[in-house]
């Protein structure tokens, strides 16, 4: 269980990248539920140290704190920087006592340089996958997605990805109903569907037609409706055709696939919180019937909806508090 993280600090490194760790884990979320981590900001020194924005800043720990660690992070840096020997060597320890590691967005070249991307599936920022790729060949970088969880190894994407993969650890962890709560607290989505192909650039979509948000939230409020791509594109009043196409621009996947994938997290959140059966629950999300509903939670989630609720059972009393 996850309950001691170590971020990783050096020169050159890029703060927002940094900010998004300590947003993630180092914030004390206790009072609304969440399970207390132990949480330091790791550096070879206590100098002063330059990020790439141009200020400077220090860390409190040294890396022998590392050690401790069950997540060890590394925060973003220049794609032609390199940390010293020693930080990419608490790495290696970390992964070779079993601590998993996590980068944020180019902190994957570092992961690189420490030898841990070999025959591994990885991803970056969308504008570095070519030269992550290039610099370590025996990589397997998988360009669009936000984050890739290679077991031990989880690499996420720009910086916003960072924290959807900081959410899929906390939901791997804890639940859903933990991971909700600190998503809630960040003011961010719990769950994003897509990947990083939303945000590569690509000819201006026509501007006459509202966003889908408003449309997004209602069907998250709705899932028992019929979410068809013909029912959908009426509410939006656009043509069946054009409402896909706008659908994938703003979201990166097909209608289907998001419908499918919030119907599973509203699932994942009554297993935790409800003793109901599956029959109801899948009733209640819009599958219908809890064949469907094994169906999909087992593709996406890897796992049964029994098997999720006997890994996840004890926590919803003490998330919900």
């Amino acid at each position: 269980m996850l309950t001691n993280v170590a971020v990783l600090a050096f020169e050159g490194l890029a703060p927002f990248e940094l900010g998004v760790l300590c947003e993630g884990f180092g914030i004390d979320r206790t009072a609304q539920g969440v399970p207390a981590i132990d949480f330091a900001v790791c550096a070879e020194d206590d100098r002063p140290m330059q990020t790439s924005m141009g200020f400077s800043i220090q860390a409190a720990h040294g890396l022998d704190r590392v050690a401790e660690a069950d997540l060890v992070a590394v925060p973003a840096i220049p794609r032609g920087g390199i940390p010293p020997e020693s930080v990419l060597q608490v790495i290696r320890d970390a992964y070779d006592r079993g601590a998993r590691i996590l980068s944020v967005c180019s902190g994957a070249f570092t992961l690189g340089a420490a030898g841990l991307l070999d025959g591994r599936e990885c991803t970056t920022h969308w504008l570095y996958t070519q030269e992550l790729q290039r610099r370590f060949p025996l990589a397997k970088v998988v360009p669009e997605v936000l984050y890739v969880d290679a077991g031990q190894i989880v690499t996420s994407a720009g910086t916003a990805a960072g924290l959807d993969a900081c959410l899929h650890i906390w939901r791997q962890e804890y639940g859903a109903a933990v991971a909700n709560i600190v998503a809630r607290r960040a003011v961010v989505p719990p769950h994003r569907d897509g990947g990083q192909a939303q945000f590569i650039a690509r000819a201006v979509p026509d501007c006459d037609v509202d966003t889908l948000g408003p449309l997004l939230t209602w069907i998250v409020e709705n899932l028992g409706e019929d979410h068809s791509v013909e029912s959908l594109a009426r509410r939006a009043h656009m043509s069946a055709r054009t409402f896909a196409r706008r659908f994938r621009d703003e979201t990166g996947t097909t209608p289907h696939s998001w419908v499918t994938t919030q119907r599973v997290a509203a699932a994942e959140e009554l297993l935790e919180t409800t003793e109901q059966p599956v029959e109801w629950i899948a009733s209640q999300v819009g599958f219908g019937n809890a064949a469907a509903l094994r169906h999909h939670f087992q593709r996406i989630r890897g796992v049964s909806p029994q098997q999720y609720r006997r890994t996840f059972c004890p926590a919803p009393a003490e998330a919900t508090a």
